[in-house]
């Protein structure tokens, strides 16, 4: 095999080695189907054993009940920024949307087009470098629903508890951190997740919806943007995103086999524990996220010298670590270690840094 960098990207993300190796054997030729996945019918008994499989398997790995669909949509978690208000404010038409950060901003504006949203808490005052507390009784009695986006990418906050919306419908955008972390399905009304951080390539979002809260949307919504649709369709209303579902079904495959989504979350909890560990002892480089809301995904640090973070970039792209600039709407390092990313490579992250730390006293 050829070179692999250690890729700390944000997203689109490092998937398993392992998994990317089955895929490419299978490219030319799929179980003796003498074709590809991206060239197969997804009418075709192949394509729907692959999606049906995805399904169960990810039904597995998150214990999600049968009273939930689980849908395999287009779109990226940016077009759920529409979907939920139009599908979920069937009643009051208002929301409270709990604002941690850019994608959750982006969202709470979206939502504004088709109802009464409200920003429920915000940590924008300290730039997102905490996820803001609220009670359960400054939610508004009638909201259709509480949106969060549960980790924050940018800013590498997590929420470390399912927020306490009392009886109120909870919709999470999880993007970033599904399957690293066992969570109950059942607290939330919907769960979405693009794919391109811990599951997938780019091409496929995941919804995780409850039954009945499908097929309210109003009569005059476009066909495509009604969970209805897709959920009657099994997500093949129209071609899916054929290749994303199967790369999605061959990590899921990859998940079950290590142990699931426990074993997972105690490599992650390693991971990032080791990484934080060395930046609360650093005198260089500094953790810019409150202790108890930081992210196992996305770990957020500066050397409080621009220039310096640069110099530490440059250096780490020139020994194969890739992709730890920060978001541009934050500066400083980021390095992204989702579920894929192997331990090595933030072992290597770490030497390197001590490395820099001592050459740049």
């Amino acid at each position: 095999m050829g070179y692999r960098a250690i890729n700390f990207s944000a997203g689109p993300s490092t998937l398993p080695e392992e998994v990317l190796k089955k895929a490419a054997a299978e490219m030319l030729d799929y179980e003796g189907t003498g074709e590809s996945v991206m060239e197969m019918s997804h009418r075709s008994a192949e394509f729907q054993k692959i999606i049906d499989d995805a399904e169960q398997n990810l039904r597995d790995l998150m214990n999600i009940p049968d009273d939930y669909y689980v849908l395999f949509l287009q779109g990226g978690g940016t077009l759920q920024f529409s979907m939920v208000p139009i599908n979920l404010l069937t009643n009051s038409k208002k929301a409270d949307y709990l604002i941690t950060g850019n994608w959750a901003k982006k969202a709470y504006e979206e939502a504004q087009k088709f109802g009464d949203i409200r920003a429920l808490a915000s940590s924008a005052d300290k730039n997102f470098s905490y996820i803001p507390k609220f009670n359960k009784e400054d939610i508004r009695e009638d909201v259709d629903y509480v949106y969060v986006c549960y980790n924050n990418t940018i800013y590498g906050t997590h929420c470390n508890e399912v927020p306490d919306v009392g009886d109120h419908l909870l919709v999470a955008d999880m993007s970033s951190c599904i399957l690293s972390e066992e969570i109950d399905v059942t607290k939330f009304g919907l769960i979405y997740a693009g794919a391109q951080k811990n599951v997938a390539p780019a091409g496929v979002t995941i919804v995780i919806v409850r039954k009945d809260l499908v097929g309210h949307a109003p009569e005059n919504t476009p066909i495509y943007l009604d969970y209805a649709t897709h959920a009657k369709k099994g997500s093949m209303y129209n071609t899916p995103p054929c290749y994303p579902i199967y790369m999605a079904g061959e990590v899921f495959k990859y998940l079950k086999r290590i142990g699931g989504v426990k074993e997972m979350h105690e490599r992650d909890v390693r991971k990032a524990g080791k990484l934080y560990d060395y930046l609360d002892h650093s005198e260089m480089f500094t953790p810019t996220v409150a202790k108890e809301d930081r992210s196992l995904m996305n770990v957020t640090f500066v050397t409080g010298n621009p220039e310096l973070d640069k110099k530490f970039i440059a250096g780490a792209r020139e020994r194969g670590m890739l992709n730890l600039a920060g978001h541009r709407t934050t500066g400083g390092m980021r390095a992204s270690i989702y579920n894929a990313m192997p331990e090595e490579g933030v072992d290597a992250l770490i030497a390197y840094m001590k490395e820099f730390e001592d050459e740049n006293k």
